[in-house]
């Protein structure tokens, strides 16, 4: 998904956009970047932090830069913020998203005459594909507007020019994008913030004044938030955000991650007749809807597994397969004194691919003695890869087709009737894939009580992953 954050103020902003941006690191593990526009003009740095954490890669370069307004970016996909020149001036910009058209989007635009500068891997980096779609427009703003009509997928981004900073949230709104307030005494200029996680303002001395909305454009200078573009009608916010990706101190659109998890455990509690000595979240998403099933069920909360924080990310974000696999292997430590002889129930955010799950979690807990495993995901079984961010990437990999690959002999099409939790192949598919990950017994939340549990309704949430449109 990958994380951005930007700030304007009366001094040297550089502090700030530093921890800011830190405060993104559980978005992405690849590449991470700032850019500060100050009295030299822009100056930025951009490094890969997939062998070190953001803090240390980055502690030396935010030293040396000066400035009053700066944009920063963690991103498993692409190197940025970048430099643009162009017909508006020179600016710097940073975009996190998925553009699922992209492909076609670049050869259009070569057939027209642009040139690309070819990255690492060979494509295309998406931050220069969306610097040359804005770069079309009759403005900046006309070009922001004209690239999230011509993309497919969605993304959200922050554009620096030496005049202010251009924050704009995705067509739908299904990503965050928050403006903070500095707090300051009476009489003296406040500084604004613009983050994709509200819990990055708090700890900077920054309130969180509201989100933007749907398809908004707003830019930011010290004198304060001016309106380029008004909010979309339409809003389809990931739920994924409340269950897994988001920080548990975040706040979106006015409902708390935290508060929204631990009213999922209570769901997956109510009407669970499972016997057990204990409950445990696996660290850190599924500690929140642990918590919830524990105060509903009256089960004491107990930590059999306890995350070596320093190093080790979410092994869920890291695009290559071995290198999810060493994470989820090196970051939770067992405590074998509280597993031996143990019936747990064991909440977790979701099960994507079920692997690392297996292999890396459930095994420790069988290796150091538990009696009984009981796994409750707070979201029910995923069923198709997202199409506007970078999370599950293919259909292939879901635990949930690769069970109905083992039950069907020939290809299921539609898959109707695995969608409905009260039919007997749903049923099916999940004794396949409690038997695959080697479980005492396994149970979802179903999608109602998970969209009851968030607070929006229904209309207003993105639930592709599970119901495929």
């Amino acid at each position: 998904m990958g994380g951005i954050f930007g700030v304007v103020s009366e001094g040297n902003c550089a502090k700030a956009l530093f921890y800011g941006t830190d405060y993104h690191s559980h978005l992405g593990t690849e590449n991470a970047g700032l850019a500060v526009w100050g009295d030299g003009g822009f100056s930025h740095t951009i490094h890969s932090i997939s062998q070190a954490q953001f803090k240390s890669r980055f502690f030396d370069d935010y030293k040396g830069m000066t400035g009053r307004m700066g944009i920063g970016a963690i991103d498993d996909g692409s190197p940025q913020p970048l430099i643009i020149r162009s017909k508006f001036g020179t600016y710097a910009l940073a975009a996190t998203g998925l553009i699922t058209n992209k492909d076609e989007l670049t050869r259009n635009l070569l057939r027209d005459g642009a040139s690309f500068s070819e990255m690492a891997d060979g494509g295309v980096n998406s931050v220069e594909l969306v610097a040359k779609l804005i770069n079309r427009g009759e403005s900046i703003s006309d070009g922001i507007v004209r690239m999230q009509q011509a993309i497919e997928g969605s993304i959200c981004l922050l554009l620096m020019t030496r005049e202010g900073i251009y924050a704009a949230r995705d067509r739908y709104g299904r990503f965050p994008l928050v403006i903070g307030k500095e707090i300051r005494e009476v009489g003296s200029t406040p500084g604004y913030a613009v983050a994709t996680e509200s819990s990055s303002f708090s700890n900077l001395g920054f309130e969180l004044s509201r989100p933007l909305g749907p398809g908004e454009i707003v830019r930011l200078d010290i004198s304060g938030i001016h309106a380029e573009r008004p909010s979309g009608g339409e809003k389809h916010v990931c739920a994924f955000l409340w269950i897994y990706t988001g920080d548990p101190a975040s706040i979106y659109e006015g409902i708390s991650v935290e508060n929204a998890r631990e009213r999922c455990g209570r769901a997956m509690a109510r009407g669970d007749q499972v016997e057990a000595d204990f409950v445990t979240g696996v660290p850190d998403s599924g500690i929140g809807h642990a918590i919830g099933y524990a105060m509903e069920s009256g089960l004491p909360y107990r930590r059999p597994l306890v995350k070596y924080t320093p190093g080790y990310g979410r092994s869920y974000t890291p695009p290559s397969q071995d290198i999810r696999d060493l994470v989820a292997t090196m970051k939770l430590c067992a405590v074998r004194d509280v597993i031996q002889g143990s019936r747990m129930v064991v909440c977790d955010d979701s099960i994507v691919r079920g692997t690392q799950f297996k292999n890396y979690t459930i095994r420790k807990l069988w290796d150091n003695g538990a009696k009984e495993i009981h796994v409750r995901p707070a979201c029910p079984p995923l069923m198709f890869p997202c199409r506007y961010a970078s999370s599950t990437r293919t259909i292939a990999e879901l635990a949930s087709h690769r069970a109905i690959r083992a039950l069907e002999s020939e290809k299921m099409e539609p898959i109707d009737e695995y969608l409905d939790h009260g039919s007997e192949r749903y049923r099916m598919m999940i004794e396949w894939i409690r038997r695959d990950l080697n479980v005492t017994s396994l149970k979802y939340i179903h999608i109602e009580e998970m969209i009851a549990a968030i607070g929006l309704p229904e209309e207003q949430l993105c639930l592709y992953c599970w119901r495929g449109r």
